[in-house]
C-alpha cells in the first residue's frame, strides 16, 4: 500500500518544529518513504486529502496502567482481592485480558500510538502487546513491564506487584518477569498518596537500598532498563544511587539529586494528571480523605518542582499520565501536555516535542517513531486546528495513522463525570 498524505500542515515533532505547508508525506507499506512538495506526488500513490488539517506524530504515553478506566469511586476497592479474582481461573483471566486490550485500543483511538506500561496484572500486558504485533488486536505499540516489584506492605504489593522481602527475592522476581520478555522492569520503591499512613509521608521509603540494587543489577544484566515509582526525595536518592534508570512521578530535588541524575544519566517521567485531583479538587468531588488531599498536594508540588529543576539542568523529562488512577482515563493524554504548559511553564511546542520525539528517545525507539521523518514508521495523528496555539486541539483527533492502517474519526467512550470536573482546570 502506497499512500500520499496531502493538503495537510505538517508538525514534525522536532524540538523547534514549526508548521510546514505544501508538503506531502509519502508512506510505503507503513514506512515514510519521503516528504516532498505536494505538487510532485507520484501517480502510483493513493492520495489521502487532509483538507487543511494538521498532521503530527502520534503521542507517546510513558506511564500507563492498563488495568483500569480511571473512573472515580466513592469507596476504594481492595486491589489485591480484585486481582486475585481476575486471575483465579481461565474465564476470569480471559475477561481481564479483554478489558486490558480494550483500554489499549482506547489509547490508540485517542491519538496515542505508543504506550509504556509500568505495572499490570500478571502477563496481560505482554500478551496483549504480542497479539497487537501479530495483527490479532487493534492497539498502539506497547512497551510492557507486566508485574512490578514491591515489598510487603509496599505500593501495589500483591496486586500489580510482587512482594520481595530480600535481595534474592528481587532477583527471583526479575527472572520471573523476564520469562514473558517484557520491555522494562518496574520497581515500587516508595509509598504513594493512597497508601500513605499520615500527612507528610506520601512517599515513605519502603524498599531497602540493597533490594533496589539487586533488582537493578539483575535487570541490567538481562538487558532491561528499570523504572521506579518514587514520591519522596529520600526515595529518589535511593533509586538513583542503586541503579534505577527513570524516576516516575518524583519529588522536590536537592543539588545532590540533580548531580545523581546527571552522573547516572537517568531521566524523569512527569505525571501531573494523577496528583492534580487530590491536590485541587474539593474532597466531596475527589472522594479523598483529608490525609490523601494533603499528601496529594505534596506529591503534586514535588512533581512540578522536579520537572522544572530537571529542565533547568538539562535532564530529560518525559511525559506520562499514570492512567487508571482516579480521574485519569485511557483517552486523556492531551491533558498531561496541557498541565505541563500550565504548571511547568514550557511552551506548547516543547510539550508536543516532549510527548513525541523526546518520549520516543527516552523509550529507546526514536529510530523508528516519534517524528515525521523519512525512514520512520508512519505513526501519525490529524487534528483540525493548530495545537501549537492551543493544546486542546489534541482533544478531538480526526484521524489516526498506525503504519499501514488508517482510523478516521476515531471514537472513545468518555466518562462525563471526569470530563466535567477536569474541564474546570482548563
Amino acid at each position: 500500500m502506497k499512500r500520499a498524505y496531502i493538503n495537510g500542515i505538517v508538525l514534525d515533532g522536532s524540538e523547534n518544529m514549526c508548521p510546514q505547508y505544501g508538503k506531502a508525506i509519502l508512506a510505503d507499506e507503513g514506512i515514510i518513504s519521503d516528504i516532498i512538495d505536494d505538487k510532485n506526488v507520484p501517480s502510483d500513490y493513493e492520495k489521502v486529502d487532509l483538507l487543511g488539517s494538521y498532521i503530527m506524530p502520534g503521542l507517546i504515553n510513558m506511564h500507563v496502567h492498563l488495568a483500569g478506566s480511571g473512573k472515580p469511586r466513592k469507596k476504594q476497592s481492595d486491589p489485591v482481592k480484585l486481582v486475585r479474582l481476575i486471575t483465579s481461573n481461565s474465564l476470569t483471566r480471559s475477561f481481564g485480558k479483554h478489558l486490558v486490550a480494550g483500554f489499549a485500543k482506547m489509547q490508540l483511538m485517542s491519538g496515542v500510538t505508543t504506550i509504556r506500561t509500568v505495572g499490570g496484572i500478571a502477563d496481560f500486558d505482554t500478551s496483549v502487546r504480542d497479539e497487537i504485533n501479530a495483527g490479532k488486536r487493534i492497539g498502539p505499540r506497547i512497551l510492557a513491564s507486566n508485574m512490578a516489584i514491591s515489598v510487603p506492605g509496599g505500593h501495589m504489593a500483591g496486586s500489580l506487584a510482587y512482594e520481595a522481602e530480600t535481595p534474592d527475592d528481587a532477583v527471583k522476581y526479575v527472572d520471573i518477569i523476564a520469562k514473558d520478555k517484557p520491555d522494562i522492569i518496574k520497581l515500587m520503591i516508595t509509598g504513594g498518596v493512597l497508601d500513605a499512613e499520615k500527612v507528610g509521608e506520601p512517599g515513605v521509603l519502603r524498599m531497602k537500598p540493597e533490594i533496589v540494587r539487586a533488582a537493578c543489577d539483575r535487570a541490567h544484566r538481562l538487558g532491561y532498563k528499570v523504572a521506579a515509582h518514587v514520591e519522596s526525595p529520600e526515595g529518589v536518592k535511593v533509586a538513583l544511587e542503586n541503579g534505577v534508570d527513570s524516576i516516575e512521578h518524583g519529588a522536590k530535588p536537592s543539588d545532590d539529586i540533580i548531580k545523581l541524575f546527571k552522573d547516572k544519566k537517568a531521566f524523569h517521567v512527569s505525571t501531573l494528571s494523577p496528583a492534580l485531583p487530590f491536590a485541587v479538587f474539593d474532597r466531596n468531588v475527589s472522594h479523598a480523605t483529608y490525609e490523601q488531599q494533603e499528601n496529594g498536594k505534596i506529591v503534586f508540588d514535588g512533581i512540578v518542582s522536579m520537572a522544572k529543576d530537571c529542565l533547568k539542568n538539562g535532564i530529560p523529562v518525559g511525559l506520562g499520565t499514570d492512567t487508571a488512577c482516579p480521574y485519569v482515563t485511557q483517552y486523556d493524554m492531551w491533558r498531561e501536555l496541557y498541565y505541563y504548559v500550565k504548571y511547568c511553564g514550557v511552551s506548547e511546542s516543547f510539550a508536543i516535542y516532549s510527548a513525541t520525539l523526546l518520549n520516543a528517545t527516552l523509550a529507546g525507539i526514536d529510530d523508528i517513531t516519534g517524528s515525521i521523518e523519512k525512514g520512520k514508521l508512519a505513526e501519525m495523528i490529524v487534528v483540525k486546528s493548530n495545537p501549537l496555539n492551543d493544546l486542546k486541539a489534541l482533544r478531538n483527533v480526526q484521524m489516526v495513522v498506525m503504519q499501514d492502517k488508517i482510523y478516521e474519526l476515531p471514537k472513545t467512550k468518555k466518562i462525563q463525570q471526569v470530563e466535567i470536573e477536569l474541564d474546570k482546570q482548563l
